[in-house]
């Protein structure tokens, strides 16, 4: 009797191996038939995750690798399903959140025939929103691109990449790729951390800005705890996409808008401007005029070289923000300095008809507890929600960094799933909801734990209040931006979901907190001025 062959070890083997020298145990994906081969003897230890449009797919992605802290993984269908995926692709490049998109690719023998879902220059599709994209020379190089993949992701300034996977590949052979280890948080120069130390002692007017990175790299008491010793005003920066500082602390000041005369107006008095772990500054329109107040003088601390490249003024300090405020405090004397005054919030919402957005969000922040997160893509409901509805913990408050809609109601999904002790609110206006709103399916699937809070004011809102901006006269009559007759209650029954109509403020109270205390998803409209 011959002995029995051993079975070969193959790029599949390899990959998986891979997944699992880097925490990886699900995959996020709506497969198609160049996809397939890699999911021959599906390991029982990995989980596939099924969107039903690829931009839900690399949003739930990008939620949980923001969540776990882990590479994210999705799964992509050749040119299409790409395609399909760009908007998220960009927000997660902007986010800086690390994933890894394995995309189908038609196999090799045949891609010189303009073969039928062959992805013509699969690796240029998707530049420049991926920090790298590779389609590997070889079958057997493909563990070890997705490897090197994965640590490009991870690495700081954290960012999508693409890996182009022929179908043909993966039951070719393929050695083990050898686990090895990266250090990912560089430390900014000592020299640069004293000249700002030396800054911040001898400045009279302290004020910092903090961004997205300051949650990121878990800096919240570094940015807390330098504050108060100087006696700083904090601003959260502009279109942030993570809080930055504790929203009830009494040093915050409140939210800098993304407009440069309005920046320049709530930094005025200040001699010394220091801004934590954000681009200096994130504009929405153009404007004329000076960068910083007349005296002032700026500082940047990011862990991002283009973002200091970028930088119209000011000295930029490139190193993990956390490592930064860390090298600060051993590094700083203490200076007595009288404390600002406290920032003054609009006042407490009263119910009426119709519903207004500030009593909606007010009185989500008083139903929620603790722990839960909050994750909003509601741009007409921005504004109000800084007043409304504060952030007092850090990783507890996730948006899209790029302006794209459709980002939110998939990522809360990732979030919910890497988070399952924890409650989602995800406030959603129903202009966004439409572009991921299959994400409803996958949560009742799955039983995500996540309130999906459908913030209906029946348009386009945002639009309608930018035409201002732009000189469009009140009550101009714009285009495509009027949403009548969708009924949100049906389109989250219809995919498993549990839904509830508000249009009376009387009502709001009761159908929030069952939301809240229910057990996997559910859906409150609520109908908005």
């Amino acid at each position: 009797m011959s002995p029995v062959s051993p079975t070969p070890f193959t790029v599949r083997d390899g990959v998986y191996d891979v997944l699992r020298q880097f925490g990886v145990d699900t995959i996020f994906g709506n497969p198609g038939s160049t996809e397939l081969p890699m999911f021959r003897d599906f390991p029982s230890d990995i989980q596939y995750v099924l969107g039903l449009q690829e931009a839900v797919c690399v949003g739930m992605a990008d939620g949980y690798a923001q969540a776990t802290g882990k590479v994210g993984f999705v799964n992509l269908h050749s040119a299409a399903g790409v395609g399909h995926g760009m908007g998220n692709l960009y927000t997660a490049f902007k986010n800086r959140t690390p994933l890894v998109v394995i995309a189908g690719q038609q196999s090799r023998s045949i891609q010189p025939l303009d073969a039928y879902l062959a992805s013509e220059r699969a690796t240029e599709l998707p530049q420049p929103y991926v920090k790298w994209s590779i389609e590997p020379a070889r079958a057997q190089d493909v563990p070890q691109a997705i490897a090197t993949a994965c640590r490009r992701a991870l690495q700081a300034p954290c960012g999508p990449v693409l890996v182009s996977v022929p179908s043909d590949d993966w039951d070719q052979p393929a050695e083990p790729v050898v686990q090895r280890a990266m250090s990912r948080r560089t430390a900014p120069e000592p020299q640069a951390i004293a000249a700002l130390a030396q800054a911040l002692a001898a400045c009279e007017r302290p004020v910092f800005v903090a961004g997205a990175e300051v949650d990121r790299t878990g800096a919240w008491d570094g940015i807390v705890a330098l504050a108060e010793r100087h006696g700083a005003k904090v601003f959260n920066a502009p279109m942030s996409a993570r809080a930055g500082f504790p929203e009830d602390h009494a040093l915050f000041h409140g939210f800098l808008p993304a407009v440069k005369a309005q920046i320049v107006q709530k930094l005025a008095g200040h001699d010394l401007i220091v801004v934590i772990g954000a681009p200096v500054f994130t504009y929405h329109v153009e404007g004329d005029g000076p960068h910083l107040p007349d005296g002032a003088t700026l500082w940047q601390l990011t862990e991002d070289p283009d973002a200091a490249a970028r930088s119209p003024v000011g000295t930029s300090v490139v190193g993990d923000v956390a490592l930064a405020l860390q090298a600060l405090q051993g590094a700083q004397p203490q200076r007595a300095r009288t404390p600002p005054p406290a920032w003054v919030r609009e006042a407490r919402a009263e119910p009426g008809a119709p519903i207004q957005v500030a009593f909606l969000l007010q009185t989500i922040a008083e139903l929620r507890s603790p722990d839960d997160v909050i994750v909003e893509e509601a741009p007409t409901a921005r504004v109000v929600m800084h007043q409304h509805l504060p952030i007092l913990k850090p990783r507890s408050f996730f948006t899209m960094a790029s302006g794209g809609l459709g980002h939110s109601m998939p990522a809360a999904a990732g979030i919910a799933l890497a988070w399952r002790e924890r409650r989602v609110i995800a406030i959603i206006g129903d202009g966004s909801s439409m572009y991921s709103i299959q994400t409803l399916w996958t949560a009742a699937q799955l039983g995500l734990n996540i309130s999906f809070v459908v913030v209906n004011n029946r348009r386009y809102g945002a639009m309608k209040r930018f035409g201002g901006v732009l000189g469009f006269p009140a009550g101009a009559v714009l285009p495509g931006t009027d949403l009548p007759g969708i009924d949100f209650v049906a389109l989250a029954q219809g995919h498993g979901v549990p839904g509830e109509r508000v249009e009376d403020a009387g009502q709001l109270h009761a159908a929030l907190k069952a939301s809240l205390a229910s057990r996997g998803p559910s859906l409150v409209e609520v109908r908005v001025a």
